[in-house]
Parts: structure tokens; C-alpha cells; sequence
């Protein structure tokens, strides 16, 4: 895949799906597969075997990956009309 418009610790805003309208911080990116990580987004459930560290086992919820096309930088993104706005014409 191409170079990415985002990178490892931008703001974005999820422009499309599940997680529409929601604001983040990207966490990882993944150039290959065209996905990234975004704080506190698409959140799922992992269930942990028995070990050291969970002698109980557990369910740990942590982020899931959104791909890149869904998302946008926080500065090109107009919130009052939801869509993005010429890059320098910020209101």
C-alpha cells in the first residue's frame, strides 16, 4: 500500500463506520495492511488464558484496527458541518 496521510500520534476523526463522529489518538499504523490503531476506538474483547501474570484468566478489551481510508486528520475535519475542509481555509 501507498504512504499513509496519517501518522503514529495524530488526532484523527472516523469519518466512516461503527466509530463514525468519534475522535483519537493513533497509537500504531500499519503501512502494509493499511490499518492503525486509534486510542480508545473499535474496541474488542480478547479472553486471556490461565498464566503468571492472570492466574484467573481474563478478558482484556483493547483496540482494534480501523483502516485508514475511514479516518482523518483533526485539523482537516470541520465538526460544526462533518465534513473536511480545504487544507488552510480553517475557520
Amino acid at each position: 500500500m501507498a504512504k499513509a496521510h496519517v501518522k503514529k500520534g495524530d488526532d484523527v476523526v472516523v469519518i466512516s463506520g461503527a466509530e463514525r463522529g468519534k475522535r483519537g489518538k493513533v497509537i500504531n499504523v500499519s503501512a502494509s495492511s493499511g490499518r492503525l490503531l486509534v486510542e480508545g476506538l473499535n474496541l474488542i474483547k480478547r479472553h486471556v488464558k490461565k498464566s503468571a501474570q492472570q492466574p484467573e484468566g481474563a478478558i482484556i478489551e483493547r483496540e482494534g484496527s480501523i483502516h485508514a481510508s475511514n479516518v482523518i486528520r483533526a485539523e482537516v475535519y470541520d465538526s460544526r458541518s462533518a465534513k473536511r475542509t480545504p487544507a488552510g481555509t480553517q475557520p
